[in-house]
């Protein structure tokens, strides 16, 4: 067992994990509190990495997070329009945007599958050479993704406290209240929207930079990977506050890379991930009600034993 649970292991996993987690955060914005499946999640991903890449190659490795922010909230806000203007479901919006995406993505790549940001200066090998000396010369990179997404966290915590915020947590709950209340449900969609896919491309663009490399099918599967990383930490934390609810997303996200990574250690085929991810999140969706099923079965039989007692005690 002490080969399987290293340092190198757990480190690993939380730097993924806080990585991934920005995706989990977008999609706790559009499927959680919207209530909107957005499908365009895995195109999104690709573009903020895509674009992320290209600014870095360009000599402009901090820029590239404000821009592949930028390309994500326009990804969002073409979802958005297809939704609130076209009639469109939100399901076959989210489709349609992410297959447009596969060719703006390897337009901005250059027509590539893939590109390599080998030799070019990054966030992480800048943060290196800085704590070269330091005691925490091997943990620079969890401290560079665990600020952003404290930082990010934080920033979202606010932001859906504010009026803007609370209008769009209610548009998710009840959209026609929402119109009734002289509030344009909208412009609260569009908006959601648009924070949601700029946390999607922000989480592609830090992973560019993280393993210094493109690819265009980088993005295949990462609904899976945020829906479960979201139903872990919905899971583990329960009912509470935003920024517990928050919280909760990031640590599911940490804790899916740990179970992933485990997975791997163990020797399970890296062709059979897709398999493993979809049994975390029908293990993780199908586990609060087997809880609810086994809670009730309990209370059944111990309120049969307590009528069984009470008919022994009468005769």
């Amino acid at each position: 067992m002490s080969s399987i649970f290293t340092l190198s292991i757990l480190q690993s996993a939380l730097e993924l994990g806080c990585i991934y987690s920005l995706v989990a955060l977008a999609l706790f914005i559009s499927f959680s509190i919207l209530n909107i499946a957005d499908l365009s999640t895995d195109g999104c991903f690709t573009l903020g990495c895509s674009v992320g890449a290209v600014v870095t190659i360009a000599g402009h490795p901090f820029l590239a997070f404000p821009a592949a922010m930028a390309a994500g909230v326009c990804s969002g806000y073409v979802t958005a329009f297809l939704q609130t203007k076209m009639g469109v479901p939100s399901i076959l919006a989210g489709i349609i945007v992410n297959t447009g995406l596969y060719t703006v993505n390897i337009a901005v790549m250059d027509f590539s599958s893939n590109v390599n940001l080998f030799g070019c200066d990054t966030i992480f090998g800048l943060a290196k050479d800085w704590s070269d000396a330091a005691w925490y010369a091997d943990w620079y990179k969890i401290g560079i993704v665990a600020l952003i997404v404290i930082v990010t966290g934080v920033i979202l915590t606010w932001f859906l406290s504010t009026r803007l915020g609370l209008s769009i947590r209610a548009t998710g709950d009840n959209e026609h209240m929402v119109r009734a209340s002289s509030i344009n449900p909208t412009f609260t969609i569009t908006v959601g929207l648009c924070v949601a896919n700029s946390l999607t491309a922000l989480s592609g663009a830090i992973l560019a930079q993280y393993q210094k490399s493109c690819d265009i099918n980088l993005g295949t599967g990462m609904v899976t990977i945020a829906l479960a990383s979201l139903i872990i930490g919905e899971t583990l934390i329960g009912k509470g506050g935003m920024l517990k609810k928050i919280i909760g997303v990031i640590l599911g996200s940490c804790l899916y890379r740990f179970i992933v990574a485990i997975a791997l250690r163990m020797s399970v085929p890296a062709e059979c991930l897709k398999l493993v991810s979809a049994l975390i999140v029908a293990f993780a969706i199908a586990f609060p009600y087997m809880k609810g099923k086994a809670s009730f079965y309990r209370t059944r039989r111990m309120a049969s034993s307590a009528a069984g007692e009470d008919g022994d005690d009468e005769c």
